[in-house]
């Protein structure tokens, strides 16, 4: 059950009290008033829940829980999840709603069945709680051959109750797209990468046909100009590929969208070779491509009425007696040179390439691309931010607020040329490292030599995988982009969409699943 906060404002006592008041916080023992389902399954139960919620102090701020178990009336357990309160700055937004689904689903993977109430909410609201639910209780199974009784979950079935049930269901169809999005962007990511090598990556791209999305895969022959990828990929037996997916969901003729991922399955290194510990990580380094592919699903799944381009990069960094060497000079696609002093500076050298041929092929309005390329931006980031590296204003700002409205956190970086002059290579046009300090700056600002047009990139390496369960997303992969690029082309991209709203769009597919 979806619980607000009581609507009781808040009187300001002075600036050191209000100071220390906590935002949307209630005076302790205040408990919210129930209503509608809730107040009746109350009543059911002889006050049960009320008394519960008394007893721990639950006010209904938002992201607070009250688990009540065995409270009558047949009831197996109810979980009061807070949302919040308007007037005190609470969680009435619709991200706010997505936690509370996942907040709710987590607590009920013990039982088969269960409801969501939300009456009282709009269907918007309902529509984005059930999205937070299949998102926090996406899991990846595939290799569990038996697992205890008591740890497997059990839900299999989670209805969403709203007063507006035709609303809800006219904006589901988007939500759930984007749900299945992330959760194809999480598969992948998650694959061990035995299994998902270059070849199998792009091979799965093809599923997207279902949805309508035009997919087409250029195979090793048709790459032999792409020095700067072909480098990374000649230390492993695995060839690289690249998958370019088209959704002509716009104007014919209209310039698309494109968004890039680096989609490294396994990254050793190559002979600049990472130590062991923590190198089996690096099987995610494929995250940028997987959001890509994951955002493309969700976009077609959703029906976006937007032209929209994306291309992954797919190959492995292996060492080998045919590896590229610290040393070595590639000829890009570009024409330009590369000094390749860092085997494992490699992401840059394959976008480097990608971008050259996504700009030269579609010469699209605006290019994103997404990559776990540098550890230098978790030191200056964390895990709360990716960096985003932008040369337009305008294209800068769309996704900060695509990041905001979505939750998807992402923080500017600085691009110039003091940074530029610290690649300049004595023996080629340029070099793949330039030190330590700014390391994800100068990551940025090497790729930066590749585009022509708006661009922005994102370097997720702090976002990709999460070491600990949050709100909407369980302990691993966490199809960080997904939502994002979602969220950008359906505020400034997408015909018929009113930019600068909350959502960008109107979330829609049936309830349930």
């Amino acid at each position: 059950v979806l619980v607000r906060a009581p609507e009781k404002a808040v009187q300001e006592k002075g600036a050191q009290e209000k100071g220390a008041q906590e935002k949307g916080a209630q005076e302790k023992g205040t408990a919210p008033q129930l209503a509608g389902l809730a107040a009746a399954a109350d009543a059911a139960c002889g006050g049960a829940l009320t008394r519960a919620m008394a007893a721990a102090d639950f006010t209904g701020k938002a992201g607070s829980s009250c688990v009540v178990l065995a409270p009558g009336a047949g009831l197996r357990r109810v979980v009061l999840i807070g949302v919040g309160n308007r007037e005190q700055g609470g969680g009435h937004s619709l991200r706010d709603m997505e936690a509370a689904g996942g907040a709710a689903a987590a607590a009920l993977l013990r039982d088969e069945e269960a409801a969501l109430a939300t009456d009282g909410m709009p269907a918007s609201h309902a529509a984005h709680a059930g999205l937070g639910a299949m998102l926090r209780s996406y899991r990846f199974g595939l290799y569990r051959t038996k697992e205890p009784a008591d740890q497997a979950p059990r839900l299999k079935r989670l209805v969403v109750l709203t007063d507006d049930v035709a609303a809800a269901e006219a904006a589901w169809p988007a939500a759930r797209a984007i749900a299945h999005g992330a959760a194809l962007a999480r598969d992948m990511i998650t694959e061990p990468p035995n299994v998902l090598t270059p070849a199998v990556m792009a091979e799965r791209c093809l599923a997207l046909r279902e949805l309508g999305v035009e997919v087409e895969v250029l195979e090793p022959s048709a790459l032999q100009d792409w020095g700067a990828l072909m480098g990374v990929s000649q230390g492993s037996a695995n060839e690289p590929r690249v998958v370019v997916m088209q959704w002509r969901g716009g104007a014919e003729g209209e310039k698309p969208v494109c968004f890039v991922g680096k989609g490294v399955t396994f990254d050793t290194g190559g002979i600049s070779i990472k130590p062991a510990a923590g190198m089996g990580d690096m099987k995610y380094d494929m995250a940028g491509a997987g959001a890509v592919i994951g955002a493309m699903a969700a976009l077609a799944g959703r029906k976006a009425k937007a032209n929209v381009v994306g291309l992954v990069g797919l190959t492995e960094n292996m060492p080998s007696g045919t590896a590229m060497r610290p040393g070595d000079v590639v000829r890009s696609l570009s024409g330009q040179t590369i000094e390749v002093l860092n085997t494992d500076a490699e992401g840059r050298l394959v976008l480097a390439d990608v971008l050259w041929y996504a700009q030269d092929r579609f010469a699209p309005r605006c290019t994103i691309d997404l990559a776990t390329l540098t550890g230098a931006i978790i030191v200056s980031l964390g895990h709360e931010h990716a960096g985003l590296f932008c040369n337009d204003e305008a294209l800068a700002g769309q996704v900060l607020a695509a990041g905001k409205a979505t939750g998807e956190g992402v923080w500017r970086m600085p691009l110039g040329e003091a940074y530029d002059k610290l690649i300049r290579s004595d023996i080629a046009d340029m070099k793949n490292i330039g030190g330590r300090p700014g390391g994800a700056i100068i990551g940025a600002q090497f790729i930066q030599r590749f585009v022509r047009g708006p661009w922005a990139h994102l370097d997720i390496a702090g976002m990709a995988w999460a070491t600990k369960d949050t709100a909407t997303t369980p302990k691993g992969a966490t199809a960080y982009g997904v939502r994002l690029l979602d969220q950008f082309v359906a505020d400034h991209h997408e015909a018929g969409r009113a930019p600068g709203r909350e959502t960008g769009r109107e979330p829609g597919r049936e309830m349930g699943g």
